[in-house]
């Protein structure tokens, strides 16, 4: 018999964490490795050199301080072997396609029935993508749209900015001085082709573009 997957769970909610747990711990080729409740623990526990072993981090977006997104980035590039499963409510095309550019290995809505989670998992450990069905063709709409030129960094201030935080809220939560959120916003401004925060809060509605 191989070992089993080792999966490594990242939701702010405990409640949630414990009904994934049960969920994944009835499979026998699959087991929790480990649990955090935000990015910066998850961050710091995944990208020592000495981590536990972990095959797949599944992660929600919405997570106090740092976003799921920003995990997702920083994972990626401190340890590219590592699969990572997106599982949240967020079901926006430009938000699915944003992960899978930061280096999501798949991308599950928690509306999707629990089997597709545990399918997801198998896939990932395969080598394979997996995306609910839900959000299959969300790559490949709107391939004109403006906000498909934004990084992975300014899509995250992006939607900081139209949910309502300001400059220096985003700066403490991201860790970059004031002057680097303020030179992304004008970044970002630029590239929507808006000019004001009303224009770019219509922007990110007209687009589906909110966090939540």
């Amino acid at each position: 018999m191989t070992n089993p997957l080792r999966v490594c769970l990242v939701d702010d909610h405990a409640v949630v964490r414990a009904g994934y747990r049960r969920l994944i711990e009835l499979e026998p080729d699959l087991v929790v490795a480990a649990e955090h409740a935000d990015a910066e623990s998850a961050y710091a526990a995944l990208a020592r050199v000495d981590a536990g072993p972990v095959d797949i981090v599944v992660l929600d977006l919405s997570l106090p301080g740092q976003s799921g997104l920003e995990l997702l980035r920083h994972l990626a590039l401190r340890r590219p072997g590592l699969r990572m499963l997106v599982f949240t409510m967020h079901d926006a095309p430009a938000t699915v396609r944003q992960c899978l550019a930061a280096g999501a290995a798949g991308f599950v809505t928690k509306s999707s029935a629990p089997e597709m989670l545990i399918d997801a998992l198998r896939r990932l450990g395969r080598g394979e993508r997996a995306l609910s069905p839900d959000i299959a063709a969300a790559a490949d709409d709107e391939p004109m749209a403006p906000h498909k030129a934004l990084s992975v960094r300014e899509f995250d201030i992006l939607q900081r900015l139209a949910a309502g935080d300001g400059l220096d809220r985003i700066s403490r939560t991201l860790h970059l001085s004031p002057k680097t959120v303020a030179n992304y916003q004008a970044e970002i401004r630029r590239k929507l082709g808006v000019d004001n925060p009303i224009a770019l809060l219509q922007y990110a509605l007209r687009h589906g573009l909110l966090p939540g």
